[in-house]
């Protein structure tokens, strides 16, 4: 059976058991919908995946979710005295990453300097269209000017084309790049532009290629990160690699219902919001 015909078995399998649930069908425990849902999720595991949610050693959702979070200023417009707001929360917070254009990659490293905060790049941003040695290019100057994770974005075309040997080879080289300088690599699929073949095949991509993370969206897409997606590449990739949920993520319960579903960090542009959501004690009831 060649990777195709595994690939399609594995889709149909999955969302053949989640389609068997009822429509609308809500938790009791979480009040969300059954594949949003800790417990619901073992619809997906019921498929074959290893485990689903966090990686043994990961912090529980409930726990401080700051450490997942990489805080993110990816607009063209951003100005040098917002890139140094995001510094500053960053520390402040103890926020995982920040996260910017390759422009902006020097400044946050002298500004992050000696603190546990790293600072993460673009490549490919936002299209992905772009020539492997191009991407490469970016990596490595990124890399030089400081970055020590890079998020660099699938050929989208390439892959819905079918042509896997150049979309894994265009991850493998810039993997390669990141590693070479003891970086991680973050891989991009924009999953709201694919079907669910296509997720799933991206994802058994990345993991050939090596990728340290596969992550759901740029942010400049049609559509972000949903638990449905997380759980799909979660149970994918299993749990040896780390999965980064981004776009849209605007609120605490957003973040928490991610990092239940399998998400090890998050990418938001809200990350103080939603600590201090996080932080904000519950309204008592009446």
């Amino acid at each position: 059976m060649d990777r195709r015909e595994l690939i399609e078995q594995i889709t149909d399998e999955i969302w053949k058991r989640i389609s068997a649930a009822p429509e609308g069908l809500s938790c009791s425990c979480h009040a969300v919908r059954t594949e949003e849902c800790p417990n619901g999720i073992r619809i997906i595991v019921q498929c074959g995946a290893d485990r689903i949610g966090l990686p043994l050693g990961s912090p529980s959702p409930g726990s401080d979710l700051a450490s997942l979070i990489d805080h993110t200023l990816l607009k063209p417009e951003a100005t040098r005295p917002q890139v140094t707001q995001l510094c500053r929360e960053a520390l402040e917070y103890g926020f995982a990453a920040v996260c910017v254009n390759p422009y902006w990659v020097r400044t946050c490293a002298a500004l992050v300097k000696g603190s546990p905060v790293v600072v993460a790049s673009v490549v490919g941003f936002p299209l992905g269209a772009t020539t492997t040695d191009a991407k490469v290019y970016e990596a490595r100057r990124a890399l030089f000017d400081g970055a020590r994770e890079i998020d660099m974005v699938i050929n989208v075309g390439a892959l819905k084309s079918h042509e896997d040997e150049a979309v894994r080879k265009d991850m493998e080289e810039v993997v390669r790049a990141c590693h070479e300088a003891d970086s991680q690599t973050k891989v991009i699929l924009e999953t709201a532009l694919l079907t669910q073949e296509e997720k799933v095949r991206a994802c058994v991509l990345a993991r050939e290629a090596g990728a340290d993370f596969v992550k759901t969206s740029t942010g400049f897409g049609p559509g972000g990160a949903t638990a449905e997606d997380v759980a799909l590449m979660r149970s994918v990739v299993g749990p040896g690699m780390g999965i980064k949920a981004a776009g849209g993520i605007k609120d605490y319960e957003t973040a928490k219902r991610l990092v239940e579903a399998g998400a090890t960090r998050i990418g938001a542009s809200a990350g103080v919001r939603i600590v201090q959501q996080q932080a904000a004690p519950a309204a008592t009831p009446y």
